[in-house]
Formats: C-alpha cells, structure tokens, sequence
C-alpha cells in the first residue's frame, strides 16, 4: 500500500523494525530549546512528530503506545489507540501520559509511539425492535467469570 507522506522533522520516516512489525516507529519532532522534553509523573502532553499523512479513504492509522516505555517507564498514549482518519490531512501528534512516579525524559529522535494502518468498515444501522438471544445475554464486564 502507498501512503503519501510529508516529514517536516529532520528524524527519518516511520519505518518497521522488522518484517513482521504491524507497526511503525513514530519519533518526537522537538524544537532545539525543548530539548530534554520532561515528562512528570501523572503529567500528559502532546508530542509532535512532523509527520503527515494521506491515508486512502476506508483506512486509518492507529497511534499505541510503545510496550518498552510503558513496562520500563510507565509512559503509555493516554488515548490509546489514537485514530488518524483518512480525512485528516494535519500533523501526526502523539499524546503521552507519565503514569509513574518518576519524571521522563524526552529527546528529539526518541521513539514515541507506533502507527498502525488498518482497514475499516462503515456500518448501516439495521433499526428492529429487539434483538435476537444469545448465550451470553446482557451478560457484561466479567459475566463469565473468567
């Protein structure tokens, strides 16, 4: 798939790490006087990327947090997954939360996040009356008790 792209940052395009990688790299795109960016604990900011993109329509990129920062750190995407909509032309942001007790440092070139491309479906709503049983029922939030 062909994705048109704009890096207005000096890092490299999102890539795979390896072939099998579902996602890609995004890094921080930070300004020289910004540099170490610090996370605070319980602290969320935006994080720029310079990155643009134009998905085909019926696709759309997931933005997830990085499990290394999240298992090691503590810093994880607040709005996980972030989703960037075929019609969205603008910057590609990550937002960050510090969940730790623990300042973070940030770096430009530092890799922040991953993007995920994914094909989506758009739903018809069916309006009836009621719907059919099923065995699980209402059943919600540990119904099964697994």
């Amino acid at each position: 798939m062909n994705i048109k792209i704009v890096n207005k940052s000096t890092n490299k395009l999102p890539e795979y790490a390896t072939i099998s990688s579902a996602g890609m790299d995004l890094m921080a795109n930070l300004p020289e006087f910004e540099i170490p960016l610090t996370l605070f604990p319980m602290e969320r900011k935006m994080i720029h990327t310079g990155i643009y993109i134009k998905l085909p329509e019926g696709y759309e990129a997931q933005i997830r947090p990085r499990s290394g920062m999240a298992i090691k750190h503590g810093v994880t995407v607040i709005n996980t997954p972030g989703t960037i909509d075929s019609d969205y032309i603008g910057e590609v942001c990550v937002l960050l939360v510090n969940l730790s007790d623990k300042p973070f440092d940030i770096n430009h070139g530092d890799r922040i996040a991953q993007m995920v491309i994914n094909k989506y479906e758009v739903a018809d709503w069916y309006v009836v009356d009621e719907l059919e049983q099923t065995e699980r029922g209402s059943g919600g939030f540990g119904h099964t008790g697994k």
